[in-house]
C-alpha cells in the first residue's frame, strides 16, 4: 500500500513537471511569436521628424494615405518645441517603403523627415481604450487637446469649445506642475461638434495654439471616492 503511494506521488510530480515544461515551452513560443509579429509590424512603421507643430495626425496621415492603408498615426514631441516627430504604420511593408520616398515633402512650414521606424508605435494603455459600444460611441464625441496654458481653466475652455462647435458634456482638464503646458478631454453632446472642434488646432488659447485630435480614449466619469473609516 505505503509504496503504492509513493509511486502515485512520483506519478503526480513527474505529470505537473511536464505541465511546467509544456508552459515554458508554450511561453517561449508566444514570445518568440510576438517578437516576430513586432519585427514585422516595425517593417511596416515608419519614423516622420521635423514635423510643424501646426500639423495634425489627421494632416498627416492624409499626406502619406498615397502610400497605403495608415492602420496608425502617432504624432509625439514636446509642445514647448517648434518640431514634432511622428510614427506612422502602415498595412504592408509596401506603405512604409513608399512613404520613405516623400521626405523632404513641404507640410506646413518644413519639409519632414521619413526614415524607417526602428520601433513598433507603442499601444496605448489598454485600460484606457473603450470597453463597449457606449463607450466606443463616446469616443466619437471627445476630443483630446494638448499644448493648453496653463493660464487657460476649464471654463475658458468649456467657454471656447461651445462657441465655437457645440454643447460640451463632459470636460476633463490635467496637468501638474512639473509641464509647462496642460492637456484635456473634452466630451460633446455631439459627434458632429466633436469633428468640428478637429479644425480649432492651431487657435490660441491665452498664449498658446492649441492642438486637437480626435481621443483614442472615453472621458469616464471619476469612481466616487470611497469613505474613510
Amino acid at each position: 500500500m505505503h509504496s503504492n503511494g509513493t509511486t502515485n506521488g512520483q506519478d503526480t510530480g513527474n505529470a505537473s513537471r511536464r505541465k511546467k515544461n509544456n508552459n515554458q515551452e508554450k511561453r517561449r513560443m508566444n514570445s518568440r511569436t510576438s517578437m516576430v509579429q513586432r519585427e514585422e509590424i516595425i517593417r511596416r512603421t515608419v519614423y516622420v521628424s521635423d514635423i510643424d507643430q501646426q500639423v495634425t495626425e489627421e494632416q498627416l496621415a492624409a499626406l502619406f494615405v498615397g502610400c497605403g492603408q495608415v492602420v496608425d498615426c502617432r504624432i509625439c514631441g514636446d509642445p514647448n518645441s517648434v518640431l514634432c516627430f511622428a510614427f506612422i504604420e502602415f498595412n504592408d511593408e509596401e506603405g512604409a517603403q513608399a512613404a520613405v520616398n516623400l521626405a523632404g515633402t513641404m507640410l506646413g512650414y518644413y519639409p519632414v523627415r521619413v526614415l524607417p521606424s526602428k520601433t513598433a508605435i507603442a499601444p496605448v494603455n489598454p485600460t484606457f481604450l473603450p470597453r463597449n459600444d457606449d463607450e466606443r460611441e463616446m469616443c466619437t464625441r471627445t476630443i483630446y487637446c494638448t499644448n493648453i496654458d496653463k493660464k487657460v481653466t476649464q471654463a475658458d475652455i468649456k467657454l471656447f469649445f461651445e462657441s465655437v462647435c457645440g454643447e460640451v458634456y463632459r470636460l476633463r482638464l490635467l496637468g501638474d506642475y512639473h509641464h509647462s503646458t496642460r492637456i484635456a478631454f473634452v466630451e460633446f453632446v455631439m459627434a458632429e461638434s466633436a469633428i468640428a472642434a478637429l479644425n480649432c488646432s492651431g487657435v490660441v488659447l491665452g498664449s498658446l495654439p492649441i492642438r486637437v485630435s480626435p481621443s483614442k480614449a472615453p472621458v469616464r466619469p471619476r469612481a466616487p471616492r470611497l469613505p474613510m473609516h
